[in-house]
Order: C-alpha cells, then sequence, then structure tokens
C-alpha cells in the first residue's frame, strides 16, 4: 500500500525538516496496514490526509525581561491537533531544544494517547524553547505571563486544557494560571497541573510514573509474571521518573538507575528515593552531588557514555523504564538491554525509542509498552483533574489512584485484544496505534467533513 510513503513524501515537502514528526507518523502508518486492508471505507474518507495535519497550528513571540533588565525573547508553540473526541488536551513543554517540528510529533502521539484512555479528550500540544534552568523564580514568572498573554486567546475549558510536561510543573503552571485569571477574569479548569489548594487534584504529580508501572504491570500480568524483587532501570530525574521509581518500590521491585542531562546513576542498593526528591524536587540540583550520601553508587557523566548509546542501558536488570525524552534509546541500547536480560520495557516518555531500538525489542519477543500506551496516566489523570473542575470536587488519592489503576488496565486490554485480532499477538504497538486510530477515525466520520 503506497499511502505510508505518499503521505510521507507530502509532510515532508510541506513540513520540511521534522524528522520527529516523519518518525511518530511513519510508525502510525505501519502499523495501519492490517486494518486498512480489513476496512478500506478508511481511505474512501481521507482519514490519513486528515489526521497527520494538525486542525490549528499557532506560533508566537515571547517576550520578557530578565532579572538585569535586558529583554529576551523565545518562540512559542500550540498545536490544537484533533478535537474528533473532546477539547485538546496535552502539556506544555519549556525547553531549548523545542521546535515546530517536536511539538508537532507530541501532539500527532498525543492523539492516540488520548484516545486509548476511553476519555473523551483530544490531541494538542505545545511549549517554548526558554530553558527555566538557571533562571530565578520572578524571571520564570515573567516568561510565563507573557507566554500566556499570547496563549489565553485560544484556550478555554472546553476548547483547549494544556498541562505541564518537561520544564512545566507545579510553579510554571501556577505562574500561567494567574495571569489566564488576570486576563479573562475567570476562575475555571483551563490548566491542569494545578496546586491542590485551587482546583488540582491528588495524585496528578505521580499519574504518569505510577501508570508507566501499572502499565508493566499488566504486561508482565499476562505473561504470568510481576515486578516482585526485579532489578529496574529507570532513566531520568524528574516527575515521571521520580514517580515510577517510587511505584515500583510499592510492587516490590528494585529500581537501580537514574538520570539527568549530565550523567547516570547506578546505585546497586536501590536508588534512595528521598535523597533524589531532595536533590530534584527541593534543591533542583545535579545528581552529581547523588554519590555524596550513596558511597556505593556510581556516577557516570554524559561525556564518559560509549559512543551512540546511553550508559543507562548497559546496566544488567529485568526491567527497564524510559522515562526521560525522545530517542534516548537506540539500538545499541536495545542489543545491550536484551543480552543483559532485559525481559520487560515500559516507556514512561513519549517516544523515547528508536525505531531501529523498537523493531529489535519486537522481534526478541518481550513485554513491551510503548509511550502512547504506557504513559497515558498522566494525560488520565489530567481529565480526571478537569472532571473535578466541572462539578466542584476534589476527589480523595484513593479514588483517584483507583481510576489511574483501571484506565492503565483497560489501555493494556485494548491493545493486546486489538493486537490479537490483526494477528500480532504481543505487538503492543501495533494494538496502541490500531486501537487508538480506529476511536479517533470513526468519530472524524461520524462528525462529517470537518
Amino acid at each position: 500500500m503506497p499511502y505510508v510513503h505518499d503521505t510521507l513524501t507530502r509532510l515532508k515537502q510541506s513540513s520540511p525538516a521534522q524528522s520527529e514528526f516523519y518518525q511518530a507518523t511513519e510508525e502510525v502508518l505501519e502499523c495501519l496496514r492490517p486494518l486498512f486492508e480489513q476496512y478500506p471505507h478508511y481511505h474512501e474518507h481521507g482519514i490519513i490526509e486528515r489526521i497527520v495535519e494538525p486542525e490549528r497550528q499557532i506560533m508566537f513571540r515571547v517576550s520578557w525581561l530578565d532579572d538585569a533588565g535586558r529583554v529576551c525573547v523565545n518562540k512559542g508553540y500550540r498545536v490544537q491537533f484533533n478535537s474528533a473526541l473532546g477539547p485538546y488536551k496535552g502539556g506544555l513543554r519549556f525547553h531549548p531544544s523545542v521546535t515546530s517540528g517536536t511539538i508537532k510529533f507530541l501532539g500527532f502521539e498525543q492523539i492516540f494517547k488520548n484516545a486509548l484512555t476511553g476519555l473523551p479528550i483530544g490531541g494538542g500540544k505545545g511549549g517554548a524553547d526558554f530553558d527555566p534552568k538557571g533562571k530565578s523564580d520572578n524571571e520564570i514568572m515573567r516568561f510565563c505571563q507573557s507566554y500566556m498573554t499570547e496563549l489565553h486567546r485560544h484556550i478555554g475549558p472546553t476548547r483547549d486544557v494544556p498541562a505541564g510536561d518537561i520544564g512545566v510543573g507545579a510553579r510554571e503552571i501556577g505562574y500561567l494560571y494567574g495571569q489566564y485569571k488576570r486576563l479573562t477574569s475567570r476562575y475555571e479548569g483551563v490548566l491542569t497541573g494545578k496546586g491542590l489548594d485551587w482546583g488540582g487534584s491528588l495524585g496528578r504529580k505521580e499519574a504518569t510514573g505510577y501508570g508507566a508501572v501499572y502499565f508493566a504491570q499488566n504486561m508482565l500480568a499476562a505473561r504470568g509474571d510481576d515486578l516482585h524483587g526485579k532489578r529496574c532501570l529507570v532513566s531520568g530525574a524528574g516527575n515521571v521518573a521520580i514517580y515510577t521509581i517510587e511505584k515500583l518500590y510499592e510492587l516490590g521491585a528494585h529500581p537501580i538507575t537514574c538520570s539527568d542531562s549530565g550523567g547516570t546513576i547506578h546505585d546497586p542498593d536501590g536508588i534512595d528515593l528521598a535523597w533524589l526528591k531532595q536533590l530534584k524536587e527541593v534543591r533542583r540540583a545535579s545528581l552529581e552531588e547523588y554519590p555524596s550520601e550513596r558511597p556505593k553508587a556510581r556516577y557516570v557523566p554524559v561525556c564518559d557514555y560509549p559512543h551512540g548509546g546511553h550508559h543507562i542501558w548497559q546496566i544488567p536488570a529485568d526491567a527497564a523504564f524510559p522515562c526521560a525524552t525522545q530517542n534516548e534509546l537506540i539500538d545499541i541500547d536495545a542489543k545491550a538491554m536484551l543480552a543483559n536480560g532485559v525481559a520487560c520495557v515500559s516507556e514512561g516518555a513519549n517516544m523515547p525509542s528508536t525505531k531501529e531500538a523498537v523493531d529489535l525489542l519486537l522481534d526478541a519477543g518481550i513485554a513491551y509498552g510503548p509511550g502512547k500506551a504506557a504513559n497515558a496516566g498522566g494525560v488520565a489523570t489530567s481529565q480526571l483533574e478537569m472532571a473535578q473542575n466541572s462539578s466542584m470536587e476534589q476527589w480523595t488519592l484513593e479514588q483517584v489512584d483507583q481510576k489511574l489503576q483501571q484506565i492503565m488496565a483497560d489501555i493494556h486490554r485494548q491493545c493486546a485484544e486489538t493486537a490479537a485480532e490483526f494477528g500480532a499477538q504481543t505487538n503492543l504497538v501495533l494494538g496502541a496505534n490500531i486501537a487508538g486510530f480506529r476511536k479517533v477515525a470513526d468519530a472524524m466520520i461520524d462528525q462529517g467533513l470537518t
């Protein structure tokens, strides 16, 4: 079927130099081949041509003053990709690597991730090439206020509800929300990830990491196994990684690694969660300081990594949780992981594995949970926050966590059943892509040509 080649060719002409977006698109389209062979009406309705193009792309200048009074300028983005299932939903990422291509790949992935949750939310994403690292609280506040001054025109509780992502935590959400309220005079659920005292949900901070672990738990249970006693590799040191580690401990697993932009920590006795939270959530310090309190731990700086690989994936273990960023796990890493005994990979980050790495993991037949399924707990709990806001309620942590566990079990079931329907029993990548696509595509057909 030539539609994959033709679609990618058109995208490369209309959206040049967006390699991550092409990568995400190609993965989905390749998985759809068996669906289209059985159900050609998706072609007849032009779903592919429509679903790969955002409904709306917003790019804007963000001007702000640093503490020295100098004018600084960044580029801001919001891509409203697909609203067939509900208002646009997806995080804001503040990081110097952010480009329009980054936001489009994340927004495209978000369509299918959100569909898999079974909740009424469409797909979107946003952010800016602003780096919060090294900035004062006042500088971050001024940037967030300037960013929201433009963004507020395009969002709303039944239109587009952003959340946090890399570089956007509770502090940034607070500044963004304050400016939205100031500009609109409305106190409403227009952002998720809010503070618990003013509309936030218990469990939201933990949800993506917890969800990735729950997904791994479901994958292993389907194979008659569990996480208890397993040595686990976790990359990253932000919210997703920290709360992946926390939930792994709760389920009796043994997480032994974490990482940041400077390097990797390997702590054979198990990551000291309290010390990690102190470093990253309180002090916002480098992991280079971690061994000062854990003498058996080893810190390996990025400059010492093997060429083309990541040190964290060279360490023998039973399970792996990539929770840092896109394309952090390449083919060299996948080969090392498989050789060292890893039999379960659950992705806490968005598209953290390259196509070559994914192919190796699938060919090996291990339990592999792709990001659009395994890390959907974060956006699912964001929608639960929206539900609480609309009903003027706040649920208990136990209520939220129970709903999260059920959502992750349902996502795994959908992926597994869809993979089996199309003759690919263990291929949850195919299952996730077809299940998510079919739900969105059917809604698009029902709603006519929009």
